[in-house]
C-alpha cells in the first residue's frame, strides 16, 4: 500500500463530506426565513440515509468485481467481503486500501441527490424525500457510477470519459431534478416572488465551503497524490475563478449590477463544469472552460421563465447545464499529454470520436436518470406524498419541525445595557410589575434606528413601565428594486423597528420625546388607552 496515496484519498474523502454542510448553508441562505431549517435538513439527511444504503448495497452495485457492464452483483454487500476493487478508471497503478476507495466514493453518492433539493425548495415533504433518497441511491446512482467509473462499465468500454462526475453527479442529479419538478409542480404563487433570501452571508459561507471541498472532489479522483492531482486542483480553482468573473460581467451588462449571489453562482457553475475535465485538460483549457461556463450558465438561468418550470435555486442552470457543458467541452479539450489515460479531443488532434462518445453517454445518463427518477417520485407522491400542500409551503419549518431558524428577532437577540443595569439596581427603585401599577397608555411608534441599546435605555429612563421592541416591515409607498440572480424584484416595504411602550400620564411626554429623538416620524406615533381585563 502507498501511504501517501492512502492519506491523500482519505483527506479528499473528508473534503467531499465537508461539502454536504456547505451545500446546506449555500441553499439554506437563499430560501425564505421560514423554510431555512427544512432546506438544511433535506441536505443533511443524506449523510444518514445514503451512508446506510451505500454500505449495504450501493457500493457493490457500483463497484463489485463481479457483475456485468450494467450492474454489479452482491458479493460485497454490507462490506462483509470487500476484495481489492478494479479501481476507478481514471487511475492506473493505484495501491490504496479498498475501504479508502469505499469511503471516498460514498461521499459522492451522498452529495449527488442532495443537489436537486435547490430546484424543489419549498415543496417537498420530509418523509417522501427520505424515501426518494433511499430509492434513488440504490436504483439510479450506483448504475450510472458503474457505467462511467468501473473498468467494466459499458460507457467506459464505449470510450466516454468523466473525471469526477460531470455526468455521474451533475447531469444525473440535474435530470432527476427535472423529473421531480414535473411531479411536485411549482411553488404556491410562482412566478411572483413573495419573499427574499433570508441570509446571503450564510450563502457565501456555504459557497466557500463548497469551493474548498471541491479540491477533494476533483483533485482526489485519480486516487493518487501525483502530478495529475496537482493539475486537477489548479484546473478546479482556475475554472471557478474565471466563471465567477464572467457571470458577474454578464450580470452587469444585463441588469446594471454585479451581485454577491452572482459571484457565488458563477463560481459554482465553473466548478461544476470543470468537474468532468479536471484531470484530462491543461490549465489554459481550464481557463477557457471556466469563461464559457460563467457565461452559458448565467444565460441558462432565464430558461426557466421561458419554459415555465419552477427551479427555485437554479440547480438546472448551474449544475445540470454545467455538467453537460463540461462533458461536451471535454470532447474538445481533452489532452493525452496531461493524462496518458485520456483520449485526445477535437482541439488536440483526436478528431471528433471522443466528442461523439460524450454525446452518447450524456444522452444515456440523462434519460436513465430522468425516467427512473420520475417513476420513483410519482410512486411516492401517489402513495405517501412528496409535495407539501400550498398553505404549508409558507412556513415549512414550523410545519415539519415545529421550530424556527431564527427564534429571536434581531432586536431581542442582542444583549443590552438595560438588561445588565437592572441587575445593578439602576431601575430597582421603580416597580415594573403591571399588577401593582399598570400603565395608563400604550405609546406605539415606528423608528428607523440601529441604536437599540440606547433607545431601550432612554425609554426606560424616561418612565416607560413596559416595553416591546420588534422588527417590522413598513409600507412606504416608495418602490425600490432588489436583484436576485438577475431578476429584478420591486419592493415597497422597508425594514423598521416597532416600539410599544406602556406609560402613565406623568411620563407620556418624556417617552414621546425620546421616540422623536430616535427618528420616529410624528405620523407614526399613536397613543392608546390601556384597558385592563
Amino acid at each position: 500500500m502507498n501511504a501517501a496515496d492512502t492519506a491523500w484519498v482519505l483527506v479528499c474523502a473528508a473534503l467531499v463530506l465537508f461539502m454536504v454542510p456547505g451545500l446546506a448553508m449555500f441553499y439554506g441562505g437563499m430560501v425564505p426565513a421560514r423554510n431555512v431549517l427544512t432546506m438544511m435538513l433535506q441536505n443533511t439527511i443524506p449523510l444518514g440515509i445514503i451512508t446506510l444504503t451505500w454500505v449495504l448495497a450501493g457500493y457493490t452495485l457500483a463497484f463489485s468485481n463481479n457483475g456485468n457492464s450494467l450492474v454489479g452483483e452482491f458479493d460485497a454487500a454490507a462490506l462483509i467481503d470487500v476484495d481489492t476493487p478494479q479501481f476507478h478508471t481514471v487511475a492506473a497503478g493505484v495501491t490504496i486500501p479498498a475501504l479508502a476507495f469505499v469511503a471516498y466514493q460514498m461521499m459522492f453518492a451522498i452529495i449527488t441527490p442532495a443537489l436537486l433539493t435547490g430546484a424543489t425548495a419549498g415543496r417537498l415533504k420530509f418523509a417522501g424525500w427520505t424515501v426518494f433518497l433511499a430509492a434513488w441511491s440504490l436504483i439510479v446512482y450506483p448504475q450510472v457510477a458503474r457505467w462511467l467509473w468501473h473498468p467494466k462499465g459499458w460507457l467506459v468500454q464505449l470510450g466516454a470519459q468523466d473525471w469526477a462526475g460531470g455526468m455521474v453527479v451533475h447531469a444525473s442529479a440535474g435530470a432527476a431534478a427535472i423529473a421531480v419538478l414535473l411531479v411536485v409542480g411549482r411553488r404556491r404563487g410562482w412566478p411572483t416572488p413573495k419573499t427574499s433570501p433570508n441570509n446571503l452571508p450564510l450563502m457565501l459561507a456555504g459557497a466557500g465551503i463548497l469551493w474548498f471541498g471541491w479540491f477533494g472532489f476533483n483533485a482526489g479522483d485519480g486516487l493518487q497524490a501525483n502530478a495529475v492531482a496537482a493539475q486537477a486542483m489548479i484546473n478546479t480553482h482556475v475554472a471557478g475563478g474565471a466563471a465567477m468573473l464572467t457571470w458577474l460581467l454578464v450580470e452587469r451588462l444585463r441588469s446594471g449590477h454585479s451581485t454577491l449571489v452572482g459571484a457565488a453562482s458563477g463560481a459554482i457553475a465553473g466548478l461544476a463544469t470543470i468537474t468532468p475535465c479536471a484531470g484530462f485538460v491543461g490549465t489554459g483549457a481550464a481557463l477557457l472552460i471556466g469563461l464559457i461556463a460563467g457565461c452559458a450558465c448565467c444565460f441558462a438561468v432565464g430558461i426557466k421563465h421561458m419554459l415555465h418550470y419552477d427551479d427555485a435555486l437554479d440547480v438546472i442552470a448551474v449544475h445540470f447545464v454545467g455538467g453537460i457543458l463540461g462533458s461536451l467541452l471535454l470532447g474538445f479539450f481533452a489532452d493525452s499529454s496531461v493524462n496518458a489515460l485520456s483520449e485526445d479531443g477535437v482541439f488536440t488532434g483526436g478528431g471528433g470520436l471522443l466528442l461523439w462518445h460524450q454525446i452518447v453517454a450524456l444522452l444515456c445518463v440523462v434519460l436513465f436518470s430522468f425516467v427512473l427518477s420520475w417513476v420513483i417520485a410519482m410512486i411516492i407522491d401517489r402513495t405517501m406524498g412528496l409535495r407539501e400542500p400550498g398553505p404549508e409551503q409558507e412556513d415549512l419549518d414550523r410545519d415539519q419541525q415545529g421550530a424556527a431558524g431564527y427564534a429571536l428577532s434581531g432586536t431581542t437577540a442582542r444583549a443590552t445595557s438595560s438588561a445588565r443595569s437592572s441587575e445593578d439596581g439602576l431601575f430597582t427603585s421603580r416597580s415594573t410589575d403591571g399588577r401593582l401599577d399598570p400603565p395608563e397608555y400604550l405609546i406605539s411608534a415606528v423608528v428607523n434606528t440601529h441604536r437599540i441599546d440606547g433607545l431601550r435605555d432612554a425609554l426606560l429612563m424616561a418612565g416607560a413601565r413596559s416595553l416591546e421592541l420588534a422588527d417590522a416591515s413598513v409600507y412606504t409607498g416608495t418602490v425600490h428594486t432588489e436583484v436576485f440572480r438577475g431578476e429584478a424584484r420591486k419592493l415597497d416595504f422597508e425594514d423598521r423597528l416597532r416600539v410599544q411602550a406602556g406609560v402613565d400620564s406623568d411620563h407620556e411626554e418624556a417617552v414621546v420625546a425620546v421616540l422623536k429623538r430616535f427618528g420616529a416620524e410624528p405620523g407614526s406615533i399613536y397613543r392608546l388607552a390601556v384597558t385592563q381585563y
